[in-house]
């Protein structure tokens, strides 16, 4: 079942077809999970959100200073897919890697940063069960997340602008493994 925005902002936690939705999604869910380090930007997470449901993820962390729903910015931008991708907050993000350690065998935690040790993003053999990490929209992912990665990866960049938004940024990414685990 595909729902437009409309029909997705009408959906409320207690409805009968949201329910049965779910039911439906959860069964054909990727092994991919999105980790947030501090996003703040509630528009970005909520078009995180919605980007979770496009590749059909499995679940979000959000973490640290990332707000978490409830909250009427992050239902707007998610129109509402906030009622059917599963998330969870953690305190620290470092919670959250360990936690996925823990219960998911084999897991690669990949980091979307730039720094001097990255790979292009096209360049990375992905591989499921994969959790991707993004940073704040400043300050990036902290240095103790990166040291718990097993990769980075950054997207080029040929202007003048030194980044991308978070949420288009862990798009390309996300397409991009999308991509490669198909093939």
């Amino acid at each position: 079942m595909k729902l437009n925005a409309k029909q997705l902002r009408s959906l409320q936690s207690t409805d009968y077809r949201l329910q049965s939705l779910r039911k439906t999604v959860d069964g054909r869910r990727n092994a991919i999970y999105i980790i947030l380090d501090n996003v703040l930007d509630t528009y970005n997470i909520g078009a995180i959100f919605r980007l979770a449901d496009a590749v059909a993820a499995k679940k979000i962390f959000l973490c640290g200073g990332t707000e978490a729903p409830p909250n009427p910015r992050i239902k707007k931008a998610s129109i509402n897919t906030t009622e059917v991708v599963d998330w969870e907050y953690f305190d620290k993000t470092e919670d959250a890697i360990s936690e996925l350690r823990e219960k998911i065998s084999n897991i690669s935690i990949i980091a979307v940063e730039q720094q001097k040790d990255s790979i292009p993003y096209d360049q990375y053999n992905y591989s499921l069960p994969i959790a991707l990490v993004a940073g704040h929209e400043t300050e990036g992912i902290s240095k103790e997340v990166l040291n718990l990665c097993d990769g980075v990866v950054e997207l080029p960049m040929y202007g003048v602008n030194i980044s991308l938004n978070v949420m288009v940024s862990l798009g390309i990414v996300l397409y991009q493994v999308l991509e490669k685990i198909q093939t």
